[in-house]
């Protein structure tokens, strides 16, 4: 069957397989990411949406529509790979190294906590967290703040290293943090600030 293939198709068919196995799967890793955020920020939030799945199966349509050529090598790619194609919609966090990191990050949110109400400190554009106002902070906990938040950073820098590691895949640490930067304020308590564009902002 191969053979009958012309080689337009057939490069489309190995270009197929180079993007199956660099593909960042942005749907499974934003519900990898909310669920360690929830987890730390100790968020309780009922309904889970399950509409980014779906979208990942309307994209796989739109890809196979333009002809028949392109539906052939979408079956071979299939056929020839379908550990990896059944693989990329899934994000790794069960690690003993994550769930260090996890525990951690839980055990520094109740003294971060109120930091976050006062707006002396809040969630950056990186994934990170920022100081906002040390002057919202007592003299004597400044020093405290300062190295909550260096702790907190060093963390979340391990976590998204770690998740990209931890997938094989090194090379997504990059989207892995841009995910969880959103998530992070996506799932804040009302009253915490983030900051986007560069201003600061409350929820």
């Amino acid at each position: 069957m191969l053979k009958n293939l012309s080689w337009p198709v057939l490069s489309l068919l190995l270009g197929a397989c180079v993007t199956i196995n660099i593909y960042f799967p942005a749907a499974a890793a934003e519900e990898a990411a909310r669920e360690i955020v929830r987890d730390v920020l100790d968020v309780k939030q009922p309904g889970e949406q399950k509409e980014a799945p779906e979208k990942a199966e309307d994209d796989q349509s739109a890809i196979e529509q333009p002809g028949i050529a392109v539906r052939i090598a979408g079956h071979l790619v299939e056929m020839l790979v379908p550990e990896v194609h059944a693989a990329k919609a899934d994000i790794n966090i069960d690690t003993p190294a994550i769930s260090r990191l996890r525990q951690s990050m839980q055990k520094r949110q109740r003294s971060l906590a109120p930091f976050y109400r006062s707006g002396a400190i809040g969630f950056d554009e990186s994934g990170r967290v920022a100081i906002r106002d040390l002057k919202a902070v007592e003299l004597k906990d400044r020093n405290r703040v300062k190295k909550l938040v260096a702790d907190e950073n060093r963390d979340r820098d391990a976590l998204y290293r770690e998740i990209a590691r931890a997938n094989g895949h090194p090379e997504w640490e990059a989207d892995i943090r841009k995910t969880f930067s959103r998530i992070w304020i996506e799932e804040a308590p009302r009253g915490y600030w983030y900051r986007q564009g560069g201003s600061w902002k409350k929820k």
